[in-house]
């Protein structure tokens, strides 16, 4: 971590001599220490990258030309991560729900690692990445019809330094309620309401249609006889016309009545007869009976 103050310490196994440390950033002299018994502590701050080394420490025993040097030593900036951002994608099925969970801290020296919490349990082993790039957790479950919550937390090297990301909940899937099995529960019952109503609506509704069908059959334009009733009419105004003509007097027209076919009217007209009394005529002989019969003149 930058502007980091660092200690550097010097020392030797033989505890009886007088030795002075010398210390060293590359080729550079930095400090000198005497001592005896104790180690040397050297303190640094660190704010730039040509700070960082290497360092490494000489032990010369006074009055003597033996020298030894140590091993370098080298720093790293370790940058603190900053707060991660926590994204969920949600997959709901049927029954279950598919999670994904993506956590990423955007600053902060790599090696970065990640962990998953539901609420304040870890669900997921650190999760250690040494590229910048989201860290991947996937969670399969039940839907419970509840709310859910998730965060994350980074961190690096730095130690004390983790930071964890803002909660984000889930919400219960569109349509469900607290009870998982409600609509299994009300499955049998929907079914045994349609099983009452549809015989009751049958048993209403078909005396209905029987007694309109009834009342169709009734009624009086049944056009079943209606051709014959036609045909009847037709031939008594055709025979009527042929013995008045017989008699010499003029054929009368017939009233149109209802064709049975295509493209005519079937409806029988009517029309009010005017009665009017005409010459004696010859009566017709009845070959079967003696009472003869008597015509008058019928106008339309």
């Amino acid at each position: 971590m930058r502007g980091q103050n660092v200690s550097l310490i010097c020392s030797n196994q033989n505890k009886s001599l007088q030795i002075t440390y010398f210390l060293f950033r590359r080729e550079k002299h930095l400090r000198t220490h005497d001592g005896k018994s104790e180690p040397m502590i050297f303190n640094l701050s660190i704010s730039e990258a040509h700070e960082l080394g290497p360092y490494k420490c000489k032990a010369q025993v006074s009055n003597c030309s033996v020298v030894k040097y140590s091993r370098e030593f080298n720093f790293i900036f370790v940058d603190p991560v900053i707060t991660p951002v926590l994204n969920i994608h949600v997959i709901n099925m049927e029954t279950d729900r598919h999670i994904i969970l993506r956590c990423s801290s955007f600053n902060g020296s790599l090696p970065i690692t990640y962990t998953f919490f539901e609420k304040d349990i870890a669900i997921s082993p650190p999760i250690s990445k040494h590229v910048r790039e989201p860290a991947e957790f996937n969670v399969s479950k039940n839907n419970t019809g509840q709310k859910e919550e998730y965060r994350c937390k980074a961190e690096n090297k730095l130690p004390d330094h983790e930071r964890y990301s803002q909660p984000v909940s889930i919400n219960p899937p569109l349509g469900g309620d607290g009870c998982p099995f409600c609509l299994q529960l009300l499955l049998p019952g929907l079914l045994l309401v349609l099983i009452v109503i549809i015989p009751v609506l049958a048993f209403w509704i078909l005396p209905k249609y029987k007694a309109r069908k009834a009342m169709r059959d009734k009624a009086p334009g049944d056009y079943g006889n209606t051709a014959r009733e036609v045909r009847i009419y037709a031939n008594i105004c055709e025979n009527q016309a042929g013995k008045e003509s017989a008699r010499g007097l003029e054929p009368r027209q017939c009233v149109p009545t209802a064709q049975h076919g295509t493209g005519c009217s079937q409806g029988i007209h009517y029309a009010t007869p005017v009665f009017q009394k005409v010459a004696p005529r010859v009566h017709e002989a009845c070959n079967d009976c003696k009472t003869g019969y008597i015509y008058s003149e019928l106008i339309f």
